[in-house]
């Protein structure tokens, strides 16, 4: 094995940055953890109060805003019942540029996270608990069948527009509804299989109403789910879910409200060749300053630009305890970094002011160095998902026959798992810290299917993976080594699909290559930029794509990177996950029985109760390991958005944050509650 002083002393980026000692030693010290470098506070964040002031502030923009008469009194834009923040330290104070990195156009989580409020129930900062958000309250029936929203009255856009029930039942109806905009439906709106509805009650209730029990619905919409992901999320990037739209906004789009012609040559006016082309940039808060939102801030300069601009939100419906209007930081301002080499180095010189995305976790012992300089503080955050790096295997691949054989078989998974040295991967890219093994959760998750799952399949045993790969009919042999193919006699070769982006995947897929070489099989890695590689995911094109598992910490909330269920994701193959989503009228259902049943269990879930549902997610995580459909290599870090770096400057800031797809790091946190104390 590579110890770790051999690592570090032969590695180049660290032998540059004359790395002390002392630096190291935080994080090393105690068995070897991250949990014993001092860098990893206790879980905190803001809780929300349920006392509502009596009078209200505003931001001084806005009052000059007021004062001019272009802006309603402060008391108007809010709802009669706001939520109410009781800030981590202190309530704070308006003002400050919050400058942060992004790399590029497909960075647009980078944004939506930072908006996770306009989601209509939230968790708390532990990630435990659900709260409200953008609606007041919930109520769920007696038999699971309706799920009752609550929303504020009088809450309202961010252009002033109204919110309220009509705005669900658009969506609904002529945006989910139309099959132009949305071909397939999506299995978060299903329940046994079984299509539900959405009814307007009154202006201020609206009601998810389903045939069979759905006691996990309000989970799923407090989490980050297509039906609960919140507009930011879930009406970008060409996405339609996320429960509700603005009516007011959207229907000039819609052949509905004029008609097709109409809307085609608006559609084509702006240059594009469809009107639901047109339609998809026109609901996305990343590329349209003038769609309408309900988070804290909106965009004022777009994604596809050098400089993505947000400015606040004056509607938002967020105070803090002493009624002062939130957010308190009024523009944010993400400058493009070419790669995230540049965003690592320009974080590490200070030039941004809370950084998560894309900091490099090999790169920590130089950003403890540069603390003073920078005059910044590091967070260390850790994940619960099991692997910061994951193998996903196309089980629907069809490109060429015999690879799409070889993928579909369980042996020549566990082979191609066995074969990988975990071991020296953790000392390589984690810094020896990381958690080696399965894609299995934390074993402090409820759905932990018990540690011994964790090494399943998932240890170094070059002797059991030639044996099984000889078992399969690949015993022939070139004169390097490498296995041949039965069919043709030419070299097998295994293609993986890497993306340079929160890791250095593609590193991470040389090394697990040259592991194969001892098991004769050829890696071929194919480095892509993201957005390329996910469309070549949609198109069934890949065959294992280097990815996290990130969100499958809590598998119903977030399973597209463990199971084929999301039709915006083909990780597992793409006409798996319409069969899925469809309740079988599209896509391709599984040839895999083991595939087909953790499918079934899976969708069973959502009519238990919690404590039978994490049962079951346990018994889904054991069939998912024992086949290997994903293979994990490394996680429990804080690799993926858990090295955090936050300006002296900024006040409210929680020692840890929870590190969870449904926690949407870092909003749980609410960046609208942070503020700059000079």
């Amino acid at each position: 094995m590579t110890t770790r002083r051999k690592f570090l002393g032969s590695t180049a980026v660290f032998a540059a940055a004359a790395i002390s000692t002392d630096a190291l030693a935080q994080v090393v010290a105690g068995k070897g953890q991250f949990g014993a470098s001092g860098l990893v506070g206790n879980l905190q964040g803001p809780t929300q109060s349920t006392v509502i002031p009596t009078s209200f502030k505003e931001a001084p923009q806005l009052a000059e805003l007021v004062k001019a008469g272009k802006l309603p009194p402060v008391a108007q834009r809010l709802p009669a019942e706001p939520m109410v923040i009781k800030p981590l330290e202190s309530v704070g104070k308006y003002g400050g540029t919050w400058r942060r990195a992004f790399i590029g156009p497909s960075d647009g989580e980078n944004g939506n996270r930072i908006m996770a409020s306009d989601k209509l129930l939230f968790w708390d900062f532990t990630g435990s608990k659900i709260v409200p958000s953008v609606a007041k309250s919930f109520d769920i029936s007696a038999d699971g069948r309706v799920t009752t929203l609550h929303l504020r009255k009088g809450m309202k856009w961010s252009d002033g527009a109204p919110f309220t029930a009509d705005d669900f039942v658009f969506w609904f109806e002529d945006i989910y509804g139309n099959k132009d905009i949305v071909p397939a439906p999506i299995a978060d709106m299903a329940a046994g299989g079984k299509a539900g509805k959405v009814v307007k009650v009154n202006e201020t209730t609206v009601q998810f109403v389903f045939e069979n029990p759905y006691f996990l619905f309000p989970s799923m919409i407090a989490g980050d789910t297509l039906i609960g992901g919140g507009q930011s999320v879930q009406q970008s990037s060409a996405r339609s879910y996320g429960a509700y739209a603005p009516a007011h906004y959207l229907k000039q789009f819609l052949p509905k409200y004029s008609s097709e012609a109409e809307v085609s040559t608006k559609a084509k006016a702006a240059g594009f060749d469809t009107w639901v082309r047109h339609l998809h940039v026109k609901k996305d808060w990343q590329l349209n300053p003038e769609i309408p939102t309900l988070g804290p801030w909106r965009t004022t300069r777009p994604i596809n630009t050098p400089t993505w601009v947000m400015e606040r939100n004056p509607y938002y419906y967020v105070v803090d305890t002493d009624g002062a209007q939130l957010p308190y930081i009024d523009t944010i301002v993400m400058t493009l970094a070419e790669n995230i080499e540049v965003a690592n180095l320009r974080a590490m010189a200070g030039e941004y002011d809370l950084q998560e995305r894309h900091m490099d976790l090999a790169k920590l012992p130089v950003i403890l160095e540069n603390r003073e300089r920078g005059k910044y503080d590091v967070h260390l955050d850790l994940a619960y998902n099991g692997a910061d790096t994951t193998l996903h295997v196309n089980m629907d691949y069809r490109a060429d026959p015999l690879i799409g054989k070889l993928l579909g078989t369980a042996d020549f998974r566990r082979a191609l798992s066995m074969g990988i040295d975990r071991e020296q991967l953790n000392e390589t890219f984690w810094l020896g810290l990381a958690t080696p093994g399965s894609t299995a959760p934390a074993e402090a998750m409820p759905e932990n299917p018990g540690p011994e799952w964790r090494n399943k399949w998932s240890t170094l045993d070059i002797a059991a993976g030639n044996k099984m790969l000889d078992g399969l009919g690949l015993s022939k042999k070139d004169s390097d080594g490498y296995r041949l193919r039965p069919d043709n006699g030419k070299r097998l070769v295994i293609e993986l699909l890497a993306v340079k982006a929160f890791m250095d995947w593609p590193k991470h897929a040389e090394m697990i290559a040259q592991h194969w070489r001892k098991i004769g099989i050829y890696g071929d890695v194919k480095e892509s930029e993201r957005g390329l590689a996910f469309q070549r995911m949609l198109s069934g094109d890949h065959q294992l794509f280097v990815w996290t598992n990130g969100g499958t910490e809590l598998l119903y909330l977030y399973p597209s990177w463990a199971l084929p269920t999301d039709v915006s994701n083909g990780a597992y193959g793409v006409e798996h996950a319409k069969w899925y989503a469809s309740g079988g009228t599209h896509g391709t259902k599984p040839s895999d029985p083991h595939m087909v049943r953790a499918l079934e269990l899976f969708r069973g879930a959502a009519g238990q109760q919690e404590a039978e549902r994490h049962k079951t997610a346990q018994e889904i995580w054991k069939i998912m390991i024992d086949q290997q459909f994903h293979i994990g290599i490394c996680g429990q870090s804080p690799a993926l958005m858990g090295v955090r770096l936050a300006s002296r400057r900024l006040a409210n800031i929680p020692g840890r944050t929870c590190i969870a797809q449904h926690c949407r790091t870092p909003g749980s946190a609410h960046p609208e509650s942070w503020f700059y104390k000079a």
